[in-house]
C-alpha cells in the first residue's frame, strides 16, 4: 500500500459520504468493496483531514460527512 492508493480509496470513501447520511463500517466496507485494512487507512486519512464525523447512534458507531464551516 502506498500513499497514492490510500489517497484513492479516500476519495472513494468520501464520495460514498457524500449522500449526506450515516454510515456503519459494515455499510462502507461492503458498498466500496474495500479490504478492511484500505478502508480503515482510507478513514484515517479523512479523519486526520478533518473531512468525516465519527457518531453513535442505535447501539452503533457511524460515519458521516464532516462539514467544515468558514466563517470570516
Amino acid at each position: 500500500m502506498d500513499r497514492t492508493t490510500i489517497c484513492y480509496n479516500a476519495h472513494l470513501v468520501l464520495n460514498t459520504l457524500g449522500n449526506n447520511r450515516e454510515w456503519t463500517y459494515a455499510e462502507l466496507k461492503q458498498v466500496t468493496g474495500l479490504a478492511d485494512r484500505d478502508l480503515n487507512a482510507a478513514i484515517g486519512w479523512l479523519a486526520h483531514d478533518g473531512s468525516i464525523c465519527f457518531g453513535h447512534h442505535c447501539g452503533e458507531n457511524r460515519i458521516s460527512l464532516g462539514m467544515n464551516v468558514y466563517i470570516g
